[in-house]
């Protein structure tokens, strides 16, 4: 045995960022940069190569303009900074493979224009079909859309071209927060397939502020709280049911200071099922909605075709809207009855929300359209729509009050992922961002990363309705899980200087107790297994290729000290892939995340495969 596998040592994006601004303002300080001859650095925080950082200083505190010009004169993106000597500010909005036009102007004095070119970001691949809006409607806002497979975020400007977008993998929805930074969640992988390390809170020009790592990793959804503090939807990463947990994250400390159990209020046996149910994935989670009027939390389960609302304080069951059929008489009570024309529930919805008047919105997948297998609707015969109701807690009653998306029927189906926006009364967001197509052309019943490996197409549309009337149709190739509609700048200086931080931690990865009988043959994994670690300063990430139904173990040993690790190798078919971001070609090849919490020291990585233990050649310090 000569050599190990092939390890990597990996840097957290924001050790890069921090060493990478210490070196900008470094390079600042020692030059004599000047509103005349300012300092650039494009990709200044390496993650949006679309955005640049100038600086300089003035004699005399001013205000200072950013524009940079767009393609026709409305497409220009300006921000205006609060007065300063020192001038360190984010340019967003650059165009792909372009030379662009930037100007610089104090308030009532000198105006510097620059040239900044930048490359294809997207490598010559197509990524919009078309936008249809105005520049009077859309402004200077962009839709931003968010991954839900291969395709990175990026946001569209009212002429449809790319003005804003990520080279690492944020995938679940994206928010802006109050203090006008995003939320999103990390590229860091904990568990397949989607399971992510937790939240990044990051500026638009790409740097992130702070890492919040969530125990149980991270899926689908946040919230920011009145107070400031962070909910996540999470789960418990060593019990045997998944997307079933929310915590409430301390915005300052990172800590979990309260959690929400949802088998505390369901019980997992008795609840009723929609087509998509497994045992393990029983509520599927896609959404969390805090409602401060009601002091209330609104969770979205796709596997029981409802949204549930318990009470913040106590946990305690509000009520369920959703089909009541196939739900045991101890639930009916929680169930609202239909009134008004034209009502249908919805089923597998996602995005839910509550409105001002406390009416509430989704987006009804409408996967399947029934609780009855006999009457499971075709993916060629199904549709998808933006939905909100009008409840009544008092009476328990509900009454459908809008919709969209229906009368487009399969063009706009979508069984999975999506989400509604609610922006003022008649004015919504409707995003259907998981339609698939099979290789002939159909409608597909495989989700959309299945619908691709099997010959298929995707894509997403992304309509807003202000008073029953279409203000714009975005369609992308590829599955997007959310969008939203955001501007590239808010109020004030819009990047703060100072490293990032990492807060909390995650949990300790689940160990098999049982020794399993091996020999050591002292010799290096086989060269089919083509294994690869890449080593994190709180994880490590095991890939390799094995012959499905082998029996495989990783090893952690120091001595007499053994940590054992389980690696499926058996496939599983996936009713749910919010997220394939992460999905391999090779359903013969593994992922699998150690998380060094509960670990200290060095261990020598070992793999048990079948009756024989093998080396890998590699340590991992913890």
């Amino acid at each position: 045995m000569t050599e190990q596998i092939k390890y990597t040592k990996i840097e957290h994006i924001i050790l890069q960022q921090n060493r990478a601004e210490k070196e900008m303002l470094a390079e600042f300080e020692n030059g004599d940069y000047t509103i005349e001859n300012p300092l650039v650095k494009y990709n200044a925080y390496l993650i949006n190569p679309l955005s640049a950082v100038v600086l300089f200083k003035t004699d005399k505190e001013v205000a200072v303009t950013v524009r940079v010009i767009g393609k026709t004169p409305a497409a220009t993106i300006s921000h205006t900074f609060p007065k300063a000597k020192t001038h360190i500010l984010p340019v967003l909005g650059l165009y792909s493979d372009y030379e662009n036009t930037v100007e610089i102007e104090a308030y009532r004095g000198k105006k510097t224009t620059l040239k900044i070119n930048v490359p294809d970001v997207f490598n010559g691949k197509k990524i919009i079909d078309y936008m249809q809006t105005t520049p009077e409607y859309l402004e200077d806002n962009i839709i931003v859309v968010s991954p839900a497979g291969q395709d990175l975020s990026t946001g569209f400007d009212f002429a449809g071209d790319a003005r804003w977008h990520l080279t690492i993998p944020c995938v679940f929805d994206l928010k802006r927060l109050k203090n006008g930074n995003l939320i999103i969640g990390t590229d860091r992988l904990l568990k397949m397939s989607y399971y992510m390390s937790g939240l990044y809170e990051m500026s638009l020009v790409g740097k992130i502020y702070k890492e919040y790592r969530v125990p149980g990793g991270y899926h689908h959804d946040s919230f920011e709280l009145p107070n400031g503090n962070l909910l996540s939807l999470t789960e418990d990463l060593r019990s045997d049911t998944v997307e079933d947990m929310c915590v409430e994250i301390d915005r300052q400390t990172g800590e979990v200071v309260k959690t929400w159990d949802y088998k505390n209020f369901l019980n997992p046996a008795k609840v009723s099922h929609s087509g998509s149910w497994t045992d393990e994935d029983w509520f599927h989670n896609n959404a969390v909605w805090y409602d401060e009027n009601t002091n209330s939390l609104t969770f979205s389960g796709r596997h029981i075709d409802a949204m549930v609302n318990i009470d913040y304080e106590t946990g305690e069951l509000n009520w369920i809207i959703g089909d009541p059929e196939g739900w045991p008489e101890e639930y009916q009570k929680y169930f609202f009855k239909p009134i008004g024309n034209n009502f249908e529930w919805q089923y597998e919805q996602h995005a839910c929300l509550i409105t001002p008047d406390g009416d509430v919105m989704c987006f009804d997948n409408h996967h399947f359209g029934s609780k009855n297998p006999d009457k499971f609707a075709k993916a060629s015969e199904s549709y998808s729509r933006g939905v909100r109701y009008h409840i009544n807690t008092e009476e328990m009653t509900i009454e459908q009050v809008w919709q969209y998306g229906k009368d487009r029927g399969a063009e706009f189906f979508s069984p999975y992922i999506c989400n509604v926006e609610f922006y003022n009364q008649g004015h919504y967001l409707v995003h259907s961002g998981g339609i698939a197509y099979d290789k002939d052309g159909n409608p597909s019943e495989a989700l959309g990363p299945f619908a691709i490996q099997a010959g298929g197409s995707i894509n997403s549309i992304t309509v807003e309705i202000c008073n029953n009337t279409k203000m714009l149709e975005l369609k992308v190739p590829g599955n997007y899980y959310r969008a939203e509609k955001l501007t590239l700048y808010t109020d004030g200086i819009n990047l703060e200087m100072g490293d990032g931080q990492i807060l909390g931690y995650i949990n300790d990865s689940r160990e098999m107790d049982t020794e399993v009988p091996a020999e050591a043959c002292g010799e290096l994994m086989p060269e089919f297994c083509n294994a690869h670690i890449e080593d994190e300063y709180d994880k490590f990430t095991f890939l390799s290729r094995f012959v499905k139904g082998d029996l495989v173990l990783l090893q952690l040993e120091k001595g007499d000290e053994i940590h054992r690790y389980y690696i499926s190798t058996t496939s599983r078919p996936a009713t749910a892939m919010c997220v394939g971001t992460f999905l391999d070609t090779d359903d013969r090849n593994t992922r699998t995340v150690i998380s060094k919490t509960g670990l200290s020291g060095t261990y020598d990585v070992r793999v048990i495969i079948n009756d024989k233990k093998y080396e890998t050649g590699v340590q991992i310090t913890c």
